[in-house]
């Protein structure tokens, strides 16, 4: 299965708009994410040649700017798309929902969204102190599990720990998204990333909100099973 991602801080090439935030396209069918603005992501969509009118579901990991920027551009082309939040969301988020899609479904549970692809359902976090409701998608292929993250406030540990006891699995083929260690130190990075050793996740990708210093300390740990995730880039699992 192929992802390519649409949105991030850097592009494979000069045309691609970039900046903060993240958008995945999953297997032509699902995105996970808008990035921080709708012109952003429909120039991208437009560069990369995405044909928008065939995707069949948004998931929005979590109702931040910066993952959602992008949404009602994508709805625009696609008005009927299935687009999936959690109840925790906000007011706003939901008040836009309510206006702009006719099939936005809250999913607050572990759920399948499509072959292969699931979500763990709502999990809270934290963010400037105060709680924050947020999802990643799971993927199942003949390589194994992969996790897909936004920005991970409910920490990512703790995310690996519901997809491995939810699928009583062993190891993860591949992780990457936002880790949200910006503010972490090196030491607790450091223990991060042994923790991903020890849950034998064979390919890491830090971005967006993991900071330069995760980054740097995954890549160092890594090496050749770092993933680049320039906008343009497509990763395969």
């Amino acid at each position: 299965m192929k992802i390519k991602v649409l949105f991030n801080s850097l592009g494979v090439q000069e045309d691609l708009s970039v900046g903060w935030g993240l958008s995945f396209l999953i297997d032509n069918r699902v995105l996970f994410d808008t990035g921080s603005k709708g012109e952003f992501l429909k120039n991208n969509i437009n560069k990369l040649k995405v044909d928008c009118s065939s995707l069949e579901s948004v998931v929005i990991s979590h109702d931040h700017w910066d993952h959602t920027g992008g949404l009602l551009e994508v709805l625009k082309v696609n008005p009927d798309i299935k687009v999936y939040g959690c109840s925790g969301f906000s007011v706003d988020f939901k008040s836009k929902m309510s206006e702009g899609s006719s099939n936005y479904f809250e999913i607050d549970d572990f759920s399948r969204i499509a072959t292969g692809i699931y979500t763990t359902g709502e999990m809270i976090g934290t963010y400037k102190g105060d709680n924050i409701s947020e999802q990643a998608l799971i993927i199942k292929t003949e390589k194994g599990v992969s996790v897909v993250t936004g920005c991970a406030h409910p920490g990512i540990i703790k995310i690996l720990e519901k997809v491995k006891s939810q699928l009583s699995i062993k190891e993860f083929y591949a992780v990457f998204g936002g880790f949200h260690l910006k503010e972490f130190s090196i030491k607790e990075i450091e223990a991060i990333a042994d923790k991903f050793i020890d849950f034998k996740v064979n390919k890491v990708g830090a971005t967006h909100c993991s900071g330069d210093k995760a980054e740097k300390c995954f890549q160092d740990v890594y090496k050749d099973n770092f993933l680049s995730l320039r906008v343009g880039d497509v990763v395969t699992i």
